[in-house]
């Protein structure tokens, strides 16, 4: 297990937080007669959101594995939420999952940062 740096322990956080908002989806279905997403979809953000938490513990711990895993959880999650843009809902719903997509893009951006590593010190022949 190696360290991660600061700016990657913001991105699993942010991911770590976007993974748990996802998990109660499949407990709150939409409501009969409204628009909302497809019972399917939501149970598969549940368990992506699972797996993310999951996820997001082992890659605060330095796991680089954990870190795929959870960025591949939080990009198929947003990649869900995409179709709300094509269809006719509620603006305040469109601008939820623009919000959404912009925090996971945002998170595996931080994750994926190098670590800083201080420059070698010349050698003095």
């Amino acid at each position: 297990m190696s360290m991660i740096s600061f700016p990657q322990k913001i991105g699993v956080a942010l991911a770590a937080l976007l993974s748990l908002t996802s998990v109660p989806g499949a407990w709150a279905p939409t409501p009969e007669g409204e628009t909302g997403p497809p019972y399917v979809v939501l149970v598969l953000g549940s368990i992506l959101g699972i797996v993310g938490l999951g996820a997001a513990v082992l890659a605060w711990r330095g796991s680089r594995g954990a870190i795929r895993v959870l960025a591949g959880a939080i990009i198929i999650g947003a990649l869900t939420g995409l179709p709300a843009f094509f269809v006719d809902v509620p603006v305040w719903l469109k601008l939820l999952v623009g919000i959404s997509v912009l925090v996971s893009v945002a998170a595996v951006v931080l994750m994926f940062t190098p670590n800083q590593r201080p420059a070698p010190a010349p050698s003095t022949s």
